[in-house]
C-alpha cells in the first residue's frame, strides 16, 4: 500500500512540475558540452581567449559541470625565471581533467598538449627579444615534459640551462 501511495504522490507532484524523473545535474548539462570543450582546447589564440573569458565567469558555465580545478604547473615552477606560465598550465589542466572525465582523453591529449605549447609561446612573445630565447626554450621543455611523460616535471638542470641562456642574452645587450 505504501508503494502505491508513494507512486501516486510522485505522479501528482510530477504533473504539477514539482519533481522530475531525471536529477537536475544530469538534466542541466547541455548537449553541446563536447563542442564547447573542444572549442576551448584548440591551439589558436581565439580558443585561449574564449577559455580565459569563461574561466573568469565560471558561474555562467555552471550548467556544463566543467572541472576548473588546477595545480597549475604541477611539479615545475609556475613562473620559471620570471616567465609567467600560470594560465597556460591552468588551461592545460582544464583540458586534461575534462577530457578524462568525458572518457575522451587519449583522443585529445596531443591537441591539448599542442595548445599548451602555443599558449606558452604566446606568453613568451610578451617578453623582450633579449630574454625571449630563454622563455622559448623553457616553453619547449615544458611541452616535451607533458607530451612525453604526461606530467609536467622540469629538472633543475633544465632550469639552470634556461637561466644561462637568459643571462647570456642580457649580458650581450648590456655590452652594446
Amino acid at each position: 500500500m505504501r508503494s502505491v501511495v508513494r507512486g501516486l504522490t510522485v505522479a501528482v507532484l510530477a504533473s504539477l512540475g514539482l519533481v522530475t524523473a531525471q536529477s537536475d545535474a544530469v538534466a542541466a548539462v547541455p548537449a553541446d558540452k563536447p563542442a564547447v570543450l573542444s572549442g576551448w582546447t584548440q591551439t589558436d589564440a581565439g580558443s585561449y581567449h574564449r577559455w580565459d573569458s569563461a574561466r573568469r565567469d565560471q558561474a555562467a558555465w555552471a550548467a556544463y559541470a566543467f572541472d576548473w580545478t588546477t595545480d597549475y604547473c604541477s611539479y615545475s615552477p609556475d613562473n620559471p625565471l620570471g616567465f609567467d606560465f600560470t594560465l597556460a598550465c591552468q588551461r592545460h589542466d582544464f583540458g586534461y581533467r575534462n577530457y578524462r572525465a568525458a572518457g575522451q582523453f587519449d583522443a585529445n591529449k596531443a591537441r591539448v598538449d599542442s595548445a599548451f605549447y602555443q599558449d606558452l609561446l604566446r606568453k613568451c612573445d610578451t617578453y623582450s627579444a633579449v630574454v625571449r630565447p630563454a622563455c622559448d626554450g623553457l616553453a619547449w621543455t615544458y611541452y616535451e615534459a607533458v607530451s612525453r611523460l604526461g606530467v609536467l616535471k622540469v629538472t633543475q638542470a633544465q632550469l639552470d640551462e634556461a637561466q644561462r641562456v637568459k643571462d647570456a642574452s642580457e649580458r650581450a645587450v648590456s655590452l652594446r
